[in-house]
């Protein structure tokens, strides 16, 4: 079967597992070909390059972001690359060969930042797009880095390899991505080897400016849309499952099954990707099935996300939800019967770049949910000037999914185990079609509210 596959930060840096579990794993001979796999850096390694993801914490972008000399932290990239490198020698790692090939990249992609830090320093361009270039710039190195690395290691193996560096660091054709991707890809004979790809793809456009860090699922889901695979797989080091083992604990859920994109995008919605929505589009437009896959139990088959699955039987198949929410209400009395006041709140929210992902009216108020992330005292301030009361408090939000769980009772049912938890509901709401329904609680008790509604509807 031909596949499209992606493999993730966490998984890649246990690669001696993702060539055991994924590569080799029940598969022999011509049966480890007619495959594609899209890798992300090794874990940690954007993170230096550009930002800690978590924390903050800055990387070598932001030295060149505030002016600062980049050369040290570049020179202390290269050694920490080569550093990891090691870790990879016993899988069979060329070590002179991959310390050579980080050595050289990392000076190319110098000379490139070098001259966008002129530039930048002359005040005569945008900032903006000379640091967007920078990200660009600075992110590809981890995925060329991993996805050399990888290849060396299963050409070195005896398994025929190819690299496909997206990155285009020394390609300076203006493609777009797309063009790139269908350039690089035109002349593999798929049956014959296993394509290693950089998560970073290089293209006029420029993948970052839309989806930042996310970029590496896009580069996963545009290749199958592309070369049009039998599947398309995303390697985790977990499954998706029917809630959060850490939360609710691993004897009390279990990995989803099967589901639709709908829910994907449900999913998403509150933080908890399967996918990203905008690299599940194509997939889903083309009719190309997605399974999630735990690196690390190879023989479960996963998760599958097709565009039409509905469970068999009405029930809620996922309970998730976040605790990093901000609740904004808007009261005004006024509201009442005026055309528009919603219209005014949104038109506020747009100009300050803001989305919701939870909204619920009343006579002479809105509430509305937004990332913790994106609150921005600006926005507030704006919404004061032209409404007469507006109150702002953090908040968490528990959701149950499901592809078919429209049924008498549920409601009631969920409102009882959060009420028998001692849980006070702040809000609700749900849409007609009924695959995402969704409380808002304090946020102190979200742990707690995704225990009772996982308990409740386990029964």
């Amino acid at each position: 079967m031909f596949t499209v596959e992606k493999i993730g930060g966490t998984s890649m840096s246990a690669l001696k597992d993702v060539i055991n579990n994924i590569i080799l794993f029940n598969r022999t001979g011509d049966e480890l070909y007619n495959r594609i796999f899209v890798v992300s850096a090794f874990s940690g390694v954007t993170n230096l390059l550009l930002e800690n993801k978590k924390n903050g914490e800055p990387g070598v972008y932001h030295r060149l972001a505030q002016y600062q000399d980049f050369h040290k932290p570049l020179k202390e990239l290269v050694a920490k690359l080569k550093e990891l490198n090691k870790k990879y020698a016993e899988l069979g790692l060329d070590l002179a060969v991959a310390d050579e090939f980080i050595e050289n990249h990392i000076h190319d992609a110098q000379k490139y930042l070098e001259n966008l830090s002129n530039i930048l320093a002359s005040g005569y361009v945008s900032k903006e797009g000379i640091l967007q270039a920078a990200r660009e710039i600075l992110a590809s190195i981890g995925e060329s880095h991993s996805a050399f690395n990888f290849t060396n290691i299963l050409q070195n193996m005896g398994i025929n390899a190819t690299l496909i560096d997206l990155s285009g660091l020394h390609d300076h054709r203006q493609y777009t991505i797309d063009q790139r991707i269908k350039h690089a890809f035109k002349d593999i004979e798929f049956e014959k080897t296993i394509c290693i790809v950089t998560g970073y793809c290089k293209g006029t456009e420029g993948i970052m400016r839309e989806f930042d860090r996310g970029y590496s699922e896009v580069t996963f889901s545009k290749i199958a849309e592309e070369v049009m695979p039998a599947e398309a797989i995303i390697h985790k080091e977990y499954h998706l499952s029917t809630a959060d083992p850490g939360i609710v604990g691993l004897e009390n859920c279990h990995p989803v099954g099967n589901t639709n994109y709908d829910i994907a995008d449900q999913l998403a919605d509150v933080g908890m990707e399967a996918i990203h929505p905008k690299a599940s589009k194509p997939l889903e437009i083309n009719g190309i099935n997605l399974r999630i896959k735990n690196t690390f139990e190879p023989s479960h088959p996963g998760t599958l996300i097709t565009q039409d699955f509905i469970c068999e039987t009405k029930r809620v198949e996922v309970i998730t939800g976040t605790d990093k929410l901000v609740l904004i209400d808007v009261y005004d009395p006024l509201m009442v019967s005026n055309v528009g006041s919603d219209l005014k709140i949104m038109q506020i929210f747009f100009d300050h770049n803001v989305s919701y992902i939870f909204k619920a009216t009343s006579a002479n108020s809105i509430s509305i949910v937004i990332w913790e992330r994106d609150f921005d005292k600006k926005l507030i301030a704006e919404l004061e000037d032209n409404f007469e009361k507006v109150i702002h408090e953090k908040t968490a939000m528990v959701c149950m999914l499901g592809t078919n769980m429209d049924q008498p009772g549920l409601l009631a049912r969920a409102a009882a185990a959060l009420t028998d938890a001692g849980i006070n509901i702040m809000s609700a709401g749900f849409a007609l079609r009924k695959v995402n329904i969704q409380f808002l609680v304090a946020r102190e008790f979200f742990n707690q509210a995704v225990i009772a509604l996982n308990k409740a509807m386990s029964n």
